[in-house]
């Protein structure tokens, strides 16, 4: 059973960082588009950043380009999102997500549509 485990969430100040991690089960990351999204509450799920496979291109959204990295260790079975420089936008549910094809599709990486597997969410908290 393929299954995605967000962790690494919690409460920090601004300025902070933390670090999310991803662990999947039941296939290899290795092989897939990866990304982390986000939703505040009351609004829409949006990407904040995708991997995808064979040269690994990196899509970063522009609110979160300079201080979040997005990475993988396909020995671990494992995506992580480093995030530095904390502000209290960022504040919400953090998702991984797998697309069911190793190319992140360009501009279309940022459309939940294209995932077919999702974690269950880990929740990060700025304050200011």
């Amino acid at each position: 059973q393929m299954q995605l485990m967000e962790s690494g969430g919690g409460s920090v100040q601004a300025g902070g960082s933390l670090r999310l991690s991803c662990a999947a089960s039941g296939y290899t990351i290795g092989g897939y588009c990866m990304a982390w999204f986000r939703q505040a509450p009351g609004k829409e799920r949006e990407g904040v950043a995708a991997l995808g496979t064979l040269g690994g291109s990196t899509y970063i959204a522009d609110s979160v380009k300079g201080r979040f990295t997005i990475s993988r260790d396909n020995a671990k079975n494992t995506l992580y999102l480093q995030m530095n420089g904390l502000k209290s936008d960022d504040t919400a549910m953090y998702y991984c997500a797998r697309r069911p094809v190793g190319t992140c599709g360009g501009s279309s990486w940022l459309r939940t549509s294209d995932y077919n597997y999702w974690g269950q969410g880990t929740q990060v908290t700025v304050s200011s």
